[in-house]
This record gives structure tokens, sequence and C-alpha cells, in this order.
């Protein structure tokens, strides 16, 4: 899908814009992965970071095990590493790319934009009381 730059796009347009990007191959960052989600009693949006190593298919596994992560209900809870909590999103980023005594646990530029944007969305769903799905 091509938005003119001369056209303001609608609501709809930028949707399919962002879901056609959403299936693009992506490296994964060898630093892990988070799980973000929200704790609407406390306030606060939360990322779970998990440890992975990429195999030579550039799947994600399991570091102890070496198998690759499946993202199944009824397998089991792997340990996250740290749990970063945060009332914003700037919040959440700062802990996570400013704490001068834990090193950030991300290695690739295009997955810290990710996790911006996915705080952002996060952010607004804990504002309007609405349920938040990470991408």
């Amino acid at each position: 899908m091509t938005i003119s730059p001369n056209i303001r796009p609608s609501a709809a347009d930028l949707k399919a814009l962002d879901d056609k990007l959403s299936k693009r191959f992506i490296e994964l960052d060898p630093d892990g992965y988070f799980l973000i989600y929200l704790d609407t009693d406390q306030g606060l949006i939360c990322a779970k970071h998990f440890t992975n190593v990429i195999n030579e298919k550039g799947l994600a596994c399991d570091p102890e095990t070496g198998k690759p992560l499946i993202a199944k209900k009824n397998t089991q809870p792997r340990q996250e590493t740290q749990i970063y909590q945060g009332r914003t999103a700037k919040d959440l980023c700062m802990k996570i790319f400013e704490d001068k005594e834990n090193p950030c646990p991300i290695s690739y530029l295009d997955h810290a934009a990710y996790l911006g944007r996915e705080f952002v969305r996060a952010e607004i769903a804990l504002v309007n009381g609405e349920q938040y799905v990470q991408d």
C-alpha cells in the first residue's frame, strides 16, 4: 500500500499500512525479548525481559535447552531476567535505556524503536482504560 504525501490518509489506510509492515521479516535481537502488559490496578506499564539465543535458522531459542521458543499458552513459563515498570512510555524507556547500573538489554535499534512504539500504545490503552495486546 502506498500513501501519497499530498493526501491526508484515513485511519483505515494507516492501519492497513501498519498491518502490512507488521508482517515483514525482522531479525531477532540476540539480547532477548520483552513481553509487555498493563498492571491496571497499579497504573503501570510493565515489560518482562527474557534472554534467548538465535539459532542458524534465525529462530529464538531457550538459552538453557537450545530448543526454539514457541508461543503457546500451555508451555512451561520461562523465568524473566528483569521486570521493568513505568507510569508512562517515557518513564519505562528511561528505566530500560538509561539505567547506569544495569546495561540495556537491547542490541538492535529496530528493537528499541519497536519497544518505544509498543510502550506508547500501552500508555494510550492504560489512560483510556482499554485492553492492550502487544503487536
